[in-house]
């Protein structure tokens, strides 16, 4: 993923790079990355918003490597002004999910990515099994982080989400010696 974000910004496509680091870096849905502004997210440590589906409040810390690349995104696409929202195609308006669903497709193939299905809900699930792979000597305690950052009611619901419960399950044939 950070190589993606790191070849997208070489490349001049700072948008899809900022999408990509933003998504993957806070694990938001992708109505929450649409609304939000520059204001927000420039030179800050931390902010706050409503998620769209919930209704819940959430405070999301931004890591000094992801507000560099925030302020080298926001220098590059040099928006209209620091109201503007992140995400604003050529022709001034946000971009819809359902073309940033063709882009990613289309960043799939040029970059070749070993991802079987890509939309723009990779991002989120890429952002939780980061978290559960650099906490794997406490595995559980990254469970449930994650399911409070998700708004999960369950462990397992979190572990079916990020595809973990069929990983275990396929590893019970690996077990088995002949």
């Amino acid at each position: 993923m950070t190589n993606l974000v790191r070849r997208l910004a070489k490349d001049g496509d700072y948008n899809f790079s900022l999408l990509i680091a933003v998504g993957s870096f806070w694990g938001l849905r992708i109505s929450d990355i649409l609304a939000l502004r520059w204001k927000q997210i420039l030179n800050t440590d931390e902010f706050s918003i409503q998620e769209k589906k919930t209704g819940k409040n959430r405070t999301i810390r931004i890591n000094q490597q992801l507000k560099r690349h925030i302020s080298e995104c926001y220098k590059n696409i040099n928006p209209i002004s620091i109201n503007s929202p992140i995400l604003v195609s050529q022709k001034g308006t946000v971009f819809s999910i359902q073309r940033i669903n063709q882009k990613l497709k289309e960043i799939k193939v040029e970059y070749n990515l070993n991802i079987r299905n890509i939309s723009t809900h990779f991002m989120r699930k890429t952002f939780g099994r980061q978290v559960y792979n650099q906490n794997s000597d406490n595995a559980e305690m990254a469970l449930v982080k994650l399911m409070e950052l998700y708004n999960h009611s369950s462990v397992s619901i979190t572990k079916r989400y990020l595809g973990l419960r069929q990983d275990e399950l396929m590893e019970t044939y690996d077990c088995l010696s002949f």
